[in-house]
């Protein structure tokens, strides 16, 4: 497909996006069993309901427009993930693989959030009030979901993850 409008531009985002989505419906899973610290598990498996609300906003988006969400890998997403992959292949203390698990979940967070945005900012140009305000509730639930990674992280993983290097 020749992306020649932003219409064009905003499909070929949302298809993206939707299909990163689908890639972290698979993953967080994984990051959840894989994680030691209680809170970190709780946010990852919150983290995943709110992920299956968002694919069905993002389909709510695509029927509105008529167009298809399948199409279209992201592969920035699938990169990302796949560094997660190669931490949880290491040999790594549990503190610091949760650390590390946390970082890999603000990766992720990040690249949604920056995708949201734009999108958000195309479809309020493009004059799709709903599709503003389903992009912009997702939007929100990133950036909390991000706050909460960091908080965790602050608070108790990443001070934990210090403290293992005291042990050497």
């Amino acid at each position: 497909m020749q992306i020649d409008s932003l219409e064009k531009l905003f499909t070929d985002n949302l298809k993206d996006v939707y299909n990163a989505e689908k890639q972290i419906l698979k993953a967080l899973p994984r990051m959840a069993k894989a994680a030691t610290n209680r809170e970190l598990q709780t946010a990852l498996n919150n983290h995943l309901r709110q992920t299956e609300k968002q694919v069905e906003r993002l389909e709510r988006i695509f029927k509105e427009f008529g167009k298809n969400p399948q199409g279209k890998k992201c592969a920035g997403m699938e990169g990302l993930i796949e560094e997660g992959k190669e931490l949880l292949a290491e040999d790594v203390e549990e503190d610091v693989l949760d650390a590390g698990l946390i970082g890999a979940g603000q990766k992720m967070e990040h690249y949604e959030i920056a995708a949201y945005g734009c999108l958000k900012t195309y479809a309020r140009l493009l004059g799709n009030d709903t599709a503003v305000r389903l992009l912009d509730e997702t939007l929100k639930e990133e950036k909390e979901a991000d706050r909460i990674l960091t908080e965790i992280a602050e608070r108790s993983v990443n001070v934990e993850a210090l403290q293992g290097d005291d042990r050497e």
